[in-house]
């Protein structure tokens, strides 16, 4: 089975030659996709660079402008698709999500549908190091959705995921409009009611080593109003089982 992994960037060139290592060290092949959304930083120019350093391990796609992470995620699919991939990743440039869980979560797909690297059930954990704020709306923010949306996975914003490729292929993506973080919930909701197979393995959520975060107040606005959004734009799908 070939697997890709998407990895969207904007100014992450402290991180993604790091990443990029780390991900080709694994025991396991896989191979990236770099969607980078012309980075100010050169992350785009860097990532040709590596392409070339790792000859038919990397892939680029470069976007015009910041174009935001769902929409970022959506192409870096399709194109994983187009190249062969059988399974598709994805995860953040930042280090946050542990790369040496990504041979767990291949050994996990064989028995579901998607998998998710989850910070909310047994095993898995929040940064040690975050205060206790950040922690209770990360907690509040995935209760808030998981109550409105009804979903029985636990971490429904987490953004570290593999997927089968006929998952994904079966998913109206032309339909997720979702384009900072509230894309993970909408990716879980379209998943849940089309009755999709979700298994979730723990992971530790690290803080980023290097870079600027892009969270900000308008993505969390985002997120709070379009997870209410998302109940009636998918009105029309019928739930054929509950994940």
């Amino acid at each position: 089975m070939k697997t890709t992994f998407v990895i969207p960037t904007y100014n992450e060139a402290e991180n993604i030659p790091k990443l990029v290592k780390a991900v080709l060290e694994l025991t396991v092949s896989v191979d990236i996709l770099i969607v980078d959304d012309n980075s100010p930083d050169g992350s785009g120019d860097l990532a040709e660079q590596l392409k070339k350093d790792y000859p038919g391990r990397i892939q680029v796609l470069h976007r015009k402008g910041k174009l935001g992470l769902g929409s970022a995620y959506i192409q870096g699919f399709r194109q994983a698709i187009a190249n062969g991939a059988d399974y598709i990743g994805q995860m953040d440039a930042d280090f946050s999500h542990p790369v040496d869980k990504i041979p767990v979560m291949i050994n996990t797909l064989e028995c579901c549908d998607f998998v998710i690297g989850s910070r909310y059930v047994a095993g898995g954990k929040l940064d040690e190091n975050w205060p206790f704020w950040r922690k209770w709306l990360s907690g509040f923010g995935n209760f808030y959705a998981r109550t409105i949306l009804g979903l029985k996975i636990k971490d429904v914003t987490g953004g570290f995921r593999l997927w089968r490729k006929e998952t994904l292929s079966a998913m109206p993506l032309e339909r997720v409009k979702s384009n900072g973080y509230i894309f993970q919930v909408e990716m879980s909701y379209l998943a849940n009611l089309l009755g999709f197979r979700c298994a979730e393995t723990p992971i530790y959520f690290a803080d980023r080593r290097w870079g600027q975060s892009k969270m900000s107040l308008r993505i969390q606005l985002e997120a709070a109003y379009r997870t209410w959004l998302l109940l009636g734009f998918y009105k029309d799908l019928k739930n054929k089982r509950s994940i």
